[in-house]
């Protein structure tokens, strides 16, 4: 039997497994359940995976059948990447100058002004939609050629095998409890949702049910093939390409089937995922568009004393972790009130010094929280991502690394590990 045969039988057999597990989820109805009690006001508003798995899987299969990749050189492949890159730009660009022209009160016929304009809008989206499927083919194949040499493969060929589609994203509607910092739903809604129905949405579920409530956007989806947002960043791309296929990865692992048992599971996915995910995408970069390799850091200078600094320089991710660490210092104590009233000032605070940010409460540190693969931010001081980053340092390699957490079924299990490193 062919590779590309058993490649695609083993899609087919993924397809009936995600849609088997999506409708018995979906069957299962408890009014005691958090998430179902949520689901209430969420029911009509929730996007459709079902539907977007079947199609993305189609068009995968249709260009995996073709297998383009093989018949491009490794430059016409970077070429085909550039090309659709300058595209996405240049739709940027139109659809900036439209806005424009609509908010010019000096243009009186603003449909015959834009016309140009917008039929060159048009054009360019026809083309993007048009080579996009072979431009995700190029990168899915090129993070693929990474793992392999990271040691992330077996027998050359990732597993499950990488396929991402970028696509429009739903957001995550997040709830927490008001008494303390934890995730306890996180339901996808559609992504075309107003910003106003979005508000009535968070205030409906908070007011009905005593809850945090944020709706957050989101980068990638780890469903598959995995849901990617459309971008001209090549190295935020093919980092979160790389991160949502690290969660299929660990999917068929312990450490993955037990993402929702609890929130240190959830912080020991997303943080691995993260950590992983920057590595391979780094390496991608370096392998393959060296030029778009971050300028090296050099040591840092000397922090000049506080007498020699004229302005203090703004820390967002020291100052989110200050926060973070008041709001749990208050939510202990039982102050829910003015621990609210302590983030919504910090909220205006964070504004000043140019971060707009909707709404800072319990949902927000619920959901970036779980990030966790940096010493200071939204995490606060929760030891969790601290030992992930503790493995990774420990181990010998990206792989030895992702063996190691495979296993990993509870926060007491990744603590001994760290003993025995």
């Amino acid at each position: 039997m062919k590779t590309s045969t058993k490649i695609w039988r083993i899609l087919a057999n993924i397809l009936v497994l995600l849609i088997v597990l999506v409708t018995q989820q979906r069957s299962n109805y408890d009014m005691t359940n958090p998430v179902e009690q949520v689901r209430a006001y969420t029911r009509w508003k929730e996007f459709d995976y079902v539907s977007w798995i079947v199609d993305a899987l189609a068009l995968k299969s249709s260009y995996g059948a073709l297998n383009v990749t093989q018949y491009l050189s490794g430059e016409q492949q970077r070429e085909q990447v550039f090309q659709h890159l300058d595209m996405l730009r240049r739709l940027d660009e139109v659809r900036d100058q439209i806005a424009s022209i609509y908010a010019d009160p000096a243009v009186a016929n603003k449909t015959a002004a834009s016309a140009q304009l917008s039929d060159e809008q048009t054009e360019l989206t026809a083309q993007i939609n048009l080579q996009q499927p072979l431009v995700e083919a190029v990168l899915q194949h090129q993070i693929s050629v990474v793992a392999g040499e990271l040691g992330l493969t077996l027998g050359g060929q990732p597993i499950p095998p990488l396929l991402y589609h970028v696509t429009p994203l739903p957001m995550a509607l997040i709830v927490s409890p008001r008494h303390v910092i934890q995730q306890t739903a996180d339901i996808s809604v559609t992504p075309d949702l107003p910003l106003a129905e979005i508000t009535r949405l968070e205030d409906a579920v908070a007011g009905g049910l005593d809850v945090s409530a944020l709706v957050v956007p989101i980068g990638g989806v780890g469903v598959y093939p995995t849901m990617v947002n459309r971008t001209t960043d090549l190295n935020w791309q093919v980092e979160v390409v790389a991160h949502e296929w690290i969660h299929n990865y660990l999917t068929l692992r312990p450490v993955g089937v037990l993402y929702f048992s609890t929130p240190p599971m959830r912080t020991i996915n997303e943080t691995t995922a993260n950590i992983a995910g920057s590595e391979i995408g780094e390496a991608v970069i370096l392998r393959f568009y060296p030029e778009f390799a971050p300028e090296p850091v050099d040591e840092p200078a000397p922090r000049p004393q506080p007498q020699d600094e004229a302005l203090p320089v703004f820390d967002f991710r020291a100052e989110m972790h200050e926060t973070r660490l008041q709001t749990d210092a208050l939510l202990a104590a039982g102050n829910i009130e003015e621990a609210e009233a302590y983030m919504e000032a910090r909220r205006q605070y964070f504004l000043e010094n140019g971060y707009r940010i909707r709404k800072l409460n319990q949902a927000y540190f619920a959901f970036y929280g779980s990030y966790a693969d940096q010493a200071e931010g939204p995490a606060g001081a929760d030891p969790v991502g601290a030992a992930v980053r503790e493995l990774r340092s420990g181990s010998v390699s990206l792989a030895d690394f992702l063996d190691q957490m495979a296993w990993v079924t509870s926060y007491e299990a990744l603590q001994r590990l760290n003993q025995r490193n």
